[in-house]
Parts: structure tokens; C-alpha cells; sequence
């Protein structure tokens, strides 16, 4: 008798300790190869999370771009952009000493590439300086392409008008020389209805020409309108709702006839999204895209090329790296039949090259 209880007693404790098990993403130093189709893709919490750091003198697997995939400096934010056939990837730039906090970025870099392995840093073609009325701070932007312009939309702190402001720089090349096409901010603290933290704007031209702004932060998000010249708000600020968790970094993206929000939540963040059959919602939430990265922000971009999606992001993965010491990386992002997005798997491989 009291072997068979003591056998059902250990049986019991061997159930529990499995199913605990499951609850939450293991952390592991380095992924396996992904593979480029995905059969039977496992839950967000079987996923690992990539923590190691890649010294940028190491051996990159050949045929595979490694990640971090920029090695040479600290960048962060990235907004991917596709144009003529080339990948562009625009990033801000993390200057921070080790073991200081704080973010301390001055300029945004642009990297290009045709193979997704080669990248080459066209430098700092925007800053702060480029901006007479900003003051510090040259957090996350997007740039998008436009009536035969390039338009991007970065946050800054303002010398005089509260905290953050959201500015636009135009240019007729992706990588510039990029001008303020204002000589003020599009968005401010006495914009309506804005936000205690005007930040992290994402910028979507849909099929029809109307354009769609969103941004914020701290749990609150915004949309408006642009008129077709890209620097004119088309309508009143509106409240977002229907994003679970929502921090901040909001990005929309469009497949199909589909609308896809996707959003930082939580903090330390991962990265969740919404679906809509508009670009102004409403906005049903769907679960999951990235879970939490090296750094405790967990900040992206989604583009296509060449007949693949990607899944541009940064983590502290760089040897040195930190919150304020990121580094930007790119994996595969693969959707299911009936729309929605299969959760990241995190690599140091990187992603294969392309012709």
C-alpha cells in the first residue's frame, strides 16, 4: 500500500513539473537553423530567447547574415523600407557608455543592402542639429516612400514646447540629404489629443494614397490622417483601442486585404498585434510576434522581399551591448493560412542570403 501511494505521489510531482515547465519561454544561449517552412510551429512559450552576446570579430555562419546583423556600432529602432530592389534599413544610433543609463542618441544611420548579408552604412544622414527647433534625443522613426519622395517622421525632445515632438525630413533619395520639411514639429504637446510621450510614430501609405499616422507611448496610442503633401494633419487625433497591453512602438503593416498593428506591450516588452480589415480599425487582438528580447525594449519593423517576410527588430545581442546599447537584427516571419503570424524564432544565425 504505501508503495503504491508513494508511486502515485511521484507521478503527481512528474505531471506538475512538466506542465510548469511549459509556462514560460526557456532562455537559451543560441538558436538552432530555422527552417524556411515551418510545420507544426510551436507556442510562443516553447520559443527560447536568445541571450548571448556575438563578439563582432566572430565567424558568421557562411550563406547566413548572423545577428546582430550590424556589427560595427550600436543601432536600434529599425524601420525597413523597400525600394528599386534594395533593402533599406533606418536605424537610430546608440552611443551610451557601458554600465550609464539612459539613451543617449544624437543621429539616425540608414544601412542598404541587395542580399540581405552585405550591408552598407550610408552614416548619419539625419541628427538633431538638422532640426533648429529640437533639442536632444533622436529616438525611433520611420521613413516611408511618397509621390516620388522620401518621408521620415522622427521624435525628438523640443527646446520650448513640453517634451517630445514628432518632426518630418524629406529627401529625393532614400539616403538623403534629408531636410526639415516643416522647420517645426508636425506633432506636439499642445497638439489635441496627443500623448504625454509623442514618440515612436509609424507611418502607412495604403492602396488608395490616404496616408495614416500612429505613435505613442506609455500605454496610450494615437492615429490621424495626412493630407497627400505628408506634413498636414487630415483630421482629428483619434484614441486607438483594442491593443492588449499596448506600451508603445506601434507599427501597421498591410497583406492581403488584412491590417496588421503590431505593438510593444509590457516592459520589458514583447511584441503582440492586432488585425483590422481597416487602417483605422477596430482593432481585434491576435496574439503574439516576438517575446521578449536581450534588452529590455523590444522595438520593429515588418517589410517583404524578394517573396519572403522579415522580422527586423534589436536586442542587447553585440558584445558590450545593453538597454542603451542595442544592436539590429533580422529573422524570418512566416503567417499561417488564415492570416495570422506565427511567433518569431530568434536566431544568432541570422536569416540565408538571397540572389
Amino acid at each position: 500500500m504505501k508503495k503504491k501511494i508513494l508511486w502515485l505521489g511521484l507521478s503527481f510531482l512528474l505531471v506538475v513539473s512538466l506542465v510548469l515547465a511549459s509556462c514560460a519561454p526557456a532562455v537559451v544561449g543560441e538558436q538552432e537553423e530555422e527552417e524556411d517552412v515551418v510545420v507544426d510551429h510551436p507556442p510562443y512559450w516553447e520559443i527560447p530567447i536568445v541571450t548571448t552576446q556575438r563578439d563582432p570579430f566572430d565567424k558568421i555562419t557562411p550563406g547566413f547574415s548572423g545577428n546582430p546583423v550590424i556589427r560595427h556600432m550600436f543601432t536600434a529602432d529599425p524601420a525597413a523600407l523597400v525600394y528599386n530592389d534594395t533593402f533599406y534599413i533606418y536605424t537610430g544610433h546608440d552611443e551610451q557608455l557601458p554600465g550609464v543609463d539612459g539613451f543617449l542618441m544624437k543621429d539616425w544611420h540608414v544601412f542598404s543592402s541587395t542580399n540581405m548579408i552585405d550591408w552598407e552604412d550610408h552614416g548619419p544622414v539625419l541628427s538633431i542639429e538638422d532640426f533648429s527647433w529640437a533639442k536632444q534625443d533622436a529616438w525611433a522613426g520611420e521613413c516611408v516612400y511618397n509621390k516620388g519622395k522620401f518621408w521620415w517622421y522622427v521624435p525628438m525632445s523640443h527646446k520650448t514646447i513640453g517634451w517630445f515632438s514628432i518632426a518630418v525630413a524629406v529627401a529625393d533619395h532614400p539616403t538623403g540629404p534629408f531636410v526639415d520639411a516643416l522647420g517645426h514639429a508636425l506633432i506636439t504637446d499642445n497638439t489635441a489629443n496627443s500623448v504625454e510621450l509623442n514618440i515612436d510614430p509609424t507611418v502607412f501609405v495604403d492602396d488608395d494614397g490616404q496616408v495614416y499616422l500612429y505613435w505613442g507611448s506609455w500605454g496610450e496610442c494615437r492615429m490621424v490622417k495626412l493630407k497627400d503633401n505628408m506634413i498636414e494633419l487630415d483630421g482629428p487625433v483619434t484614441t486607438v483601442t483594442g491593443l492588449r497591453g499596448f506600451h508603445e512602438a506601434a507599427y501597421l503593416h498591410k497583406r492581403d486585404d488584412i491590417y496588421y498593428l503590431s505593438y510593444a506591450a509590457g516592459y520589458p516588452s514583447t511584441t503582440e498585434y492586432a488585425t483590422s480589415e481597416s487602417p483605422e480599425g477596430p482593432w481585434v487582438y491576435r496574439g503574439r510576434i516576438n517575446n521578449r528580447v536581450s534588452s529590455s525594449t523590444n522595438h520593429h519593423s515588418i517589410v517583404e522581399y524578394k517573396g519572403k517576410w522579415y522580422f527586423v527588430y534589436h536586442n542587447a545581442g553585440l558584445l558590450g551591448g545593453g538597454d542603451y546599447r542595442r544592436s539590429v537584427c533580422i529573422d524570418t516571419m512566416h503567417y499561417n493560412d488564415d492570416g495570422t503570424i506565427n511567433t518569431i524564432i530568434q536566431t544568432t544565425k541570422g536569416i540565408p542570403t538571397l540572389p
